[in-house]
């Protein structure tokens, strides 16, 4: 009797023990989701709405497009400078759009989904301004190289704000066929929506014209727009209209752009990761969903999509050629040396997505001689977050605002200069620069910031000058919010 006591009493303790890992565990990905959806707020341009929760940022960049006569403001700044790149503007928006399509009641559920909706809103309101006419698209607003010499709040900022355009003569079909995904996969949010199918036609409208814009003017952007070479340089156009065929095919269901996905020269290979330059591995998780749910064949160039992405999966969660990463010795995936966790989130968003489809299709996935169910995939990604929000060698979340410990200097200069709201008195670039060389920590936190993360020995150096380890970026954490919503409600 003494020893069956004994026996129940471990269980219990240790069954405590475990509920109570797992509900610290969704405590923080409850936490994480409500900051990454904040992140977006902090990283507005234009004017403000009431609505504004991030109160340390104030209006800026209110006359962009006006060396055009049009109508610029809005969109979100990229990382921690104040231009508007339109090119990972869009891919931010698209996966967005992607984490809302895929998990809108588990948003929902969290009380997270009308934030999530704003945040694609304020990008999608701007991407759809900036495609001015039919075959014009402004791309980016401020100059890369004076901005990135000034080290300024956005409310302040006295750098050159240009805009910059593809057109007919200046084509650039890379970022036209992203900004066409990104729209198409917004118009697939509001779609149903309550009051909204005025807004779904315009959206759709626009990434309809993008696309022919995009494939009757082939051309990489930064060659018509050669400022952009040092900043978001593109390696290809094939994969972003691909991407948006499958987006625009999902948003209409017409012929157009389903023969477009069968006839594609290019469909990608096995790559590396899905990133704002590569998107081969979103369209090919698309294509994927769509064969388990009846709507695509199973074979040609779709089968061989599915199996590109399955074959990318497999690197990533170790049983593959390891062509996608291996783990660092605390355990983090690592893909690259330049913001790794850009790339991890990513692959995470694809895993748990693809884990879904395959559960309700009970399928699994088959790496060599080995079978990954579904649970498998998520329990791979869900080390993965657990690894960004803390539990790792450093016991640092990659996270801001989250955890008991985080980043305390991310490469930011609206988060690491005074609040416009209690200094609103004008700082200047060369004043800027004595904040900028402080070591003390940024005075405003940059809740949700997901920076580029540690290295391949698990060290990050907490510095506002170490930009590769340090900046966060909103293609960082768009992705996140999807692999959240899912994490926290199975």
């Amino acid at each position: 009797m003494v020893a069956g006591a004994r026996v129940l009493l471990v269980v219990i303790v240790v069954g405590f023990f475990a509920t109570t890992a797992c509900g610290a565990a969704q405590r923080d990905y409850a936490a994480a989701l409500t900051k990454s959806l904040l992140y977006f707020e902090a990283q507005r341009s234009g004017r403000l709405p009431p609505s504004q929760r991030v109160q340390w940022r104030g209006h800026s960049a209110l006359k962009d497009g006006a060396d055009h006569g049009v109508d610029l403001t809005g969109g979100y700044y990229d990382s921690g400078d104040n231009v508007k790149f339109g090119f990972p503007m869009a891919f931010t928006v698209t996966m967005l759009s992607w984490s809302v399509v895929e998990h809108r009641g588990r948003l929902a559920a969290a009380g997270e989904l009308g934030h999530a909706l704003q945040a694609v809103r304020w990008g999608a309101d701007y991407l759809a301004k900036a495609h001015a006419r039919p075959d014009v698209l402004y791309v980016n607003v401020g100059d890369g190289d004076s901005d990135h010499a000034c080290w300024e709040r956005p409310e302040d900022m006295d750098t050159p704000r240009r805009a910059y355009m593809v057109n007919v003569t200046h084509p650039g079909s890379d970022v036209a066929a992203e900004t066409a995904a990104a729209l198409a996969a917004a118009s697939v949010v509001f779609t149903g929506s309550r009051g909204e199918p005025r807004y779904t036609s315009t959206l759709l409208k626009h990434a309809k014209q993008l696309f022919q814009f995009a494939k009757n003017h082939r051309g990489l952007y930064q060659n018509s727009i050669p400022s952009s070479r040092s900043f978001y340089s593109s390696s290809g156009d094939e994969d972003e209209l691909l991407w948006a065929a499958v987006w625009l095919y999902i948003a209409t269901g017409e012929q157009e752009y389903k023969a477009y996905i069968a006839g594609a020269s290019n469909v990608g290979g096995v790559r590396q990761s899905l990133a704002w330059d590569d998107k081969f591995v979103g369209a090919q998780a698309l294509v994927a969903k769509l064969i388990l749910q009846g709507k695509l064949p199973k074979n040609g160039r779709h089968a061989e999509m599915r199996s590109n992405l399955e074959s990318f999966l497999c690197n990533v969660v170790q049983h593959g050629d390891g062509r996608s990463g291996r783990l660092t010795p605390g355990g983090m995936l690592y893909l690259q040396p330049w913001s790794n966790l850009q790339a991890v989130t990513t692959a995470m968003f694809v895993l748990v997505t693809h884990a879904d489809h395959l559960a309700a299709a009970r399928a699994s996935l088959q790496c060599g001689g080995v079978r990954l169910p579904p649970a498998r995939l998520v329990s791979f990604a869900r080390s993965q977050v657990n690894y960004l929000l803390g539990k790792n060698p450093m016991k640092m979340s990659y996270m801001v605002g989250v955890g008991r410990r985080y980043p305390s200097q991310p490469h930011h200069r609206g988060a690491s200069l005074p609040s416009v709201r209690t200094n609103p008195g004008k700082i200047s670039c060369g004043k800027g620069s004595d904040y900028f060389h402080r070591s003390a920590p940024n005075p405003n936190v940059i809740d949700g910031a997901i920076v580029g993360g540690p290295d391949n020995n698990d060290h990050y150096d907490d510095s506002r000058g170490n930009y590769q380890q340090g900046e966060p970026s909103t293609y960082n954490v768009a992705p996140i919010v999807g692999v959240l919503a899912r994490l926290l409600h199975h």
